[in-house]
């Protein structure tokens, strides 16, 4: 099945159709800036120009960096407070006339993940224990997504895990490490200490880390010491676009 999948963040909305069976970008992916300030319509308006762009008609699955409950947005770290309430479903369907799904953005990354990428093929149990698999996704904020044999359970948000008395996205998302200018191994111990946070928790068999960082995925690992199994993502940063297409097409076909 044929999807638009669009990731809306905190700096930039990305969309592209996408091959649900297959998991790949139909074409080349297209990139508009978040708008400043990133109010409901502003944002509306982006996610418009991206369904004329590709022209179209059908099914649409989108992303979006909070707690997305039934569609209705209940929190807003990286976007204006305004969303906060929000049904967007309601708010994007009435703007562009067409069918959308709307879920958590590290959410959608980790069913891609699991269907397509490192997560693939995991076993329904280890041991007779459950089998635990979190993506991190590090850019703007961090996002998350816990899967327990396979079963996702949404709306993760461990960027907001407390970590020096701050939400842990204030001290080790990849903004952070830009913004505060620090090396490689000076975020790759952030990191680290981030890791052991989620495991102390979690206790995960297996934590993929996802966004722009993926790619440089040799420049941290060095640092990282947990004692789950660590990967980078395979889909990077389409991950969140072809998640949101495949939650879209599930629903389409349910």
């Amino acid at each position: 099945m044929n999807v638009l999948g669009i990731d809306i963040g905190g700096t930039g909305i990305k969309g592209a159709p996408v091959d649900t069976e297959r998991g790949e970008l139909l074409a080349d992916r297209c990139r508009i800036e978040t708008p400043q300030p990133s109010k409901p319509e502003a944002v509306a308006e982006v996610v418009d120009e991206l369904v004329e762009f590709f022209d179209w008609k059908g099914p649409i699955g989108c992303t979006f960096p909070a707690i997305v409950h039934h569609g209705i947005m209940k929190s807003a770290a990286n976007v204006d407070k305004s969303w906060i309430g929000v049904n967007g479903v309601e708010l994007f369907q009435k703007r562009t006339n067409r069918p959308f799904r709307i879920l958590n953005d590290g959410d959608a990354a980790g069913l891609a993940e699991m269907k397509f990428g490192a997560g693939k093929d995991r076993p329904a149990s280890t041991g007779g224990d459950s089998d635990v698999v979190i993506l991190l996704t590090f850019g703007t904020g961090i996002g998350s997504a816990i899967f327990v044999n396979g079963h996702l359970l949404p709306n993760s948000e461990l960027g907001h895990l407390i970590l020096h008395d701050m939400h842990a996205e204030h001290y080790a998302a990849s903004r952070i490490r830009k913004e505060e200018k620090l090396s490689w191994q000076e975020w790759g111990k952030r990191v680290n200490e981030y890791l052991h946070l989620v495991e102390f928790y979690f206790s995960p068999d297996l934590i993929i880390i996802g966004g722009g960082v993926s790619k440089k995925y040799e420049k941290f690992m060095p640092y990282i010491d947990v004692e789950a199994e660590v990967v980078p993502a395979q889909l990077r940063n389409e991950a969140g676009i072809v998640g949101a297409a495949i939650a879209a097409a599930a629903l389409e076909t349910a």
